[in-house]
């Protein structure tokens, strides 16, 4: 099953795995909206939705930049109006715009508690509620939320609570929208990476150049996305899917090809639940 002429909605699309989500699509000849705030070049991030767009028709795919602040309806509701003025639909929204700061209680600034839980929670249900109109008219309609499982572990907590909180309102949105739009036939889903991956953002805000050794790159998160679009969505609803785990199912082996270097094991990401077993013959450590 091929995204050939399928519309994308994806937020946070100019750099990263919502880039490589868009590029996958475009592979397949796609129509691809990013839906982004970068305009002008970041000091320290990569790419403008401009740069992105460029990227996406190289790929085979056809683009439409659009700036979005996914905090503000009217923005979203305008992008959204435009996208389907361009491409006459939409068939899948990818909620993939995030913002980060992993600190407690007393040094997370409540400006920063606000960003992330606007960013995060609000821009999921701002978006997905103003694509769920037009995603009725789809006829495999997917929704994607980049949040983690639902996993109510207090280690999950207790370093970050404010953004621990703000990534779950992510996941909620996939398992009351699954439910609520099940009969109308829109699939939910939320995807998460296994290991770290290696993005600019990853680069600057977490690790530096030599944590990104131990990631793996952004195309084990595209070529899963690529797997739930290309999934029947009546059949494939709710889930939270482990991107190796998912591939796995899908009949991928080699998961060597994702490392950045497959001398260095791989960095664990945060809330995947203890009890998510690697794949068979699917390895952390450096390969042999």
């Amino acid at each position: 099953m091929s995204l050939r002429g399928k519309t994308l909605f994806i937020t946070g699309a100019s750099r990263g795995i919502g880039l490589a989500i868009g590029l996958r699509a475009a592979r397949d000849g796609a129509n691809v909206v990013i839906a982004a705030k970068t305009a002008e070049p970041h000091k320290k991030l990569p790419g403008t939705i401009y740069t992105a767009a460029e990227e996406i028709e190289k790929a085979g795919g056809q683009a439409l930049p659009i700036v979005v602040d996914v905090r503000e309806p009217d923005s979203v509701n305008a992008a959204v109006e435009a996208a389907v003025a361009r491409f006459g639909g939409i068939d899948i929204c990818v909620n993939n715009a995030s913002a980060i700061q992993l600190t407690g209680t007393l040094q997370t600034d409540i400006r920063r508690y606000d960003l992330m839980h606007q960013v995060n929670a609000r821009g999921t249900y701002v978006v997905s509620r103003a694509c769920i109109p037009h995603l009725k008219q789809a006829s495999n309609p997917h929704v994607l939320m980049l949040s983690p499982p639902l996993d109510m572990s207090p280690q999950w907590f207790g370093n970050h609570v404010a953004y621990t909180m703000a990534k779950y309102g992510m996941s909620m949105c996939v398992l009351g929208m699954a439910r609520e739009f099940k009969d109308e036939g829109i699939a939910f889903n939320a995807l998460w990476p296994r290991t770290g991956i290696a993005t600019a953002a990853i680069e600057f805000a977490l690790t530096g150049e030599e944590g990104l050794r131990h990631c793996r790159t952004v195309d084990i998160m595209s070529d899963a996305a690529h797997a739930i679009f290309t999934s029947p969505a009546r059949e494939c609803t709710g889930n939270f899917f482990i991107d190796d785990v998912l591939l796995y199912e899908r009949g991928e082996r080699d998961f060597d090809k994702y490392r950045v270097d497959p001398t260095k094991n791989l960095m664990p990401d945060f809330f995947v639940p203890e009890n998510t077993p690697l794949p068979p013959g699917v390895s952390l450590g450096p390969k042999a």
